[in-house]
């Protein structure tokens, strides 16, 4: 099936999504149709997102809502989630049609007509509930089986009837003014009487009606309903205290938010369409997580009874020597030896710590090895005396364990996150007994990388290297939580503990640098100052919540003078340095506040380099420290994190710029890396 592209509009500049007007020729209605639909800036790099379906009211197309209430599109950019607006009605020449505004063409009443003339082309329910969902989803990789929907008044209507008719097919829904009790009102007897030949045959497209009948509907536990008071169709069209009544008669829950002074506009409709796009989008992410957890629990652990305990042969990106192109390569993984887990690696995310070793800066680089460490897996395999994941748990690596064992004092303790318990092994390329499970074609050892080596499709950790996470958390986003973003995050809240209206600079504005900036927004931070000499990244620090953006090379003096001197008086409360640059460090210190501030360092400096400062920067009150994986416990707080991201609370999306599909595109990554323009380039293998 064709589609048109009749517009595409970017919408919130170039960080943002695109709104798209479409036309097709429907199955349903045998005629052209024209939709809108919303695509958030993620849909290009995670498609089968969920979407919210709005069905407009008497008169509308598809325009009203794209023009009056586009509030709503930034709120699906920042919940993730895509925007569906269908037309209310066939349209043309040829389409029956009335004088009337309240029948006839823009006035479908979302219902399949079975009368003479309107039968051959009103086929409005088939076309929302059927062939629409089916088609954005052949086209656009959404997910027709994870969606929702709301309405305004003949809208709300649909919107109300199609989720009561079929509750297992919508993942919520909400209205605003629907037309609640539509047998009973002008509306109502008028459209069902020409649509379908009398009133009573309109019964199955009530929703005071059906919810008496077919309800509660246990998978609603709320429905949001918004209605102005002042409402010229309140009384004698709307009726929203039948519905109000039936929902306290059955016991389905119901919330009504009537509001004072408020008609029936689009006004009305753009002061709370961004409630209900959270109110859906948290359903939403609930609906997609269970339809992922039961498509893991699906996959039964017997699927790795065939390799367990055997060796494994895979490909993998082997980094041969610095500077120097990863070769695309088969390789034999062992299976794991006690304490160790071998797991298939879904996806990897590529961290500038990986190009940092490739490019020869890190004073324990090996090579040959295979480099990774923001990955997300399930586990395979796991070598005996293993209890806490077992084949078919979905895992992060992470490359600080956690042994927490009662005689780790850095385990027991609240101030710190790195166990040593494998540190000395895991710098020097080897599992904890000191041996290698990576082999080449010509059986030559392959050293391992920071405890994890995911640019292969299978790995081998260390047990107390592994977080158990929610099966139903995407690995292609979870993934992140593996290194930068949770460097960044626990920067702020571990390391620091920001309070609220603290001042924050932060240097360099790669994904550590903007997770940061997030995390700072997060804590309350009133100026929040990001440092680059890239200002294409300023976009999206402003976007996340920086209030000053500065080019450092555009200045004619040290940027720590700026800041504490031009933008502060005497600098600021916290600054971070997110890029491994000694100098930056100093400039960093030395912006931070007279007798309070505190410098976080987080990047990583090359080899041999060391940083410095007069001591009376320290002497004057300011702190320098430092931060290693944010101060997160691994193993207890990376599931803590991605729980958030799923929730909502902690959006993630943004960080991933690039997607590349199978491992032998790691060079790929690696090439968008080095534009400039990626912050994180995630592999699915």
């Amino acid at each position: 099936m064709s589609i048109e592209v009749l517009s595409k509009t970017a919408v919130g500049g170039s960080s943002g999504g695109s709104l798209l007007r479409l036309r097709h020729e429907s199955t349903s209605t045998s005629t052209p149709m024209t939709f809108a639909l919303f695509l958030p800036s993620s849909h290009a790099l995670a498609p089968n997102l969920p979407a919210l379906f709005w069905l407009s009211g008497l008169t509308c197309d598809d325009t009203n809502f794209s023009t009056k209430a586009s509030a709503a599109f930034g709120a699906a950019e920042r919940e993730g989630i895509a925007l569906v607006i269908p037309d209310t009605s066939p349209r043309g020449d040829d389409v029956a049609n009335d004088d009337n505004y309240d029948l006839g063409q823009g006035a479908g009443f979302y219902v399949n007509a079975t009368q003479e003339p309107w039968a051959k082309h009103y086929q409005m329910y088939a076309y929302v509930t059927e062939e629409l969902p089916a088609l954005v989803e052949k086209e656009y990789g959404i997910a027709a089986d994870v969606k929702s929907v709301c309405g305004h008044s003949m809208g709300g209507h649909g919107a109300l009837t199609l989720a009561f008719r079929d509750p297992k097919a919508w993942a919520s829904v909400s209205a605003f003014a629907p037309i609640c009790n539509p047998t009973a009102c002008p509306w109502g007897t008028k459209a069902f009487t020409s649509y379908l030949g009398s009133v009573d045959a309109g019964s199955d497209h009530d929703a005071t009606l059906l919810l008496k009948s077919k309800g509660p509907f246990a998978e609603y536990d709320d429905i949001l309903i918004d209605q102005g008071l002042a409402d010229n169709f309140l009384e004698g069209q709307l009726l929203p205290e039948k519905l109000e009544a039936a929902a306290a008669e059955v016991g389905q829950k119901v919330t009504i938010r009537r509001h004072e002074n408020y008609d029936h506009s689009y006004y009305f409709i753009s002061t709370f369409i961004e409630d209900h796009v959270a109110f859906h989008a948290k359903r939403l992410r609930t609906a997609q997580g269970n339809k992922r957890k039961a498509e893991a629990e699906a996959i039964s652990t017997d699927a790795f009874a065939d390799t367990a305990g055997m060796p494994i042969q895979c490909k993998a990106m082997v980094a041969r020597a610095p500077k120097q192109p990863l070769t695309c390569e088969t390789i034999t993984v062992d299976p794991p030896k006690a304490g160790e887990v071998r797991v298939k690696v879904i996806a990897n995310a590529l961290c500038h710590t990986d190009i940092y070793t490739l490019d020869g800066y890190d004073p324990e680089g090996l090579f040959p090895c295979i480099l990774g460490h923001e990955a997300g897996c399930i586990v395979e395999s796991c070598g005996e005396g293993v209890t806490s994941v077992a084949p078919g748990d979905h895992v992060i690596p992470c490359y600080t364990p956690q042994c927490c064992e009662a005689s780790c004092i850095f385990c027991q303790s609240p101030k710190t996150n790195l166990c040593p318990a494998i540190r000395s092994t895991q710098g020097q390329g080897v599992m904890p007994d000191g041996t290698k499970r990576f082999h080449d074609k010509d059986g030559n050892d392959i050293y391992h990388f920071m405890g994890c080596s995911t640019m292969s499709e299978y790995t081998v950790l260390a047990e107390i290297s592994c977080a158990k996470i929610d099966k139903a958390a995407p690995l292609e986003k979870a993934c992140l939580f593996g290194c930068g973003v949770s460097t960044g995050l626990g920067a702020v809240f571990n390391t620091c503990k920001i309070e609220a209206d603290a001042s924050v600079a932060v240097f360099g504005l790669g994904a550590v640098g903007l997770a940061v900036i997030q995390g700072a927004k997060m804590a309350g931070a009133s100026k929040i100052i990001g440092v680059d000499i890239n200002p294409a990244k300023f976009e999206m620090a402003i976007k996340l919540g920086a209030t000053d953006c500065v080019d450092s090379s555009k200045l004619d003096k040290p940027v720590q003078q700026h800041i504490a001197g031009v933008l502060t008086k005497w600098g600021v409360d916290y600054s971070f340095d997110c890029t491994g640059l000694t100098e930056v460090m100093r400039a960093a210190l030395e912006c931070a506040h007279r007798g309070w501030g505190t410098s976080c360092i987080i990047g990583v400096a090359a080899s041999g380099h060391e940083i410095s400062t007069r001591p009376f920067q320290l002497v004057t009150g300011r702190t320098w420290k430092g931060t290693a994986f944010g101060g997160y416990k691994s193993r207890t707080d990376v599931p803590k994190l991605v729980q958030r991201m799923m929730s909502g609370d902690l959006p993630i999306d943004h960080f991933i710029t690039h997607v590349f599909d199978g491992v032998e595109k790691t060079n790929d990554a690696i090439d968008a890396l080095h534009s400039g323009k990626c912050l994180r380039a995630v592999t699915k293998y």
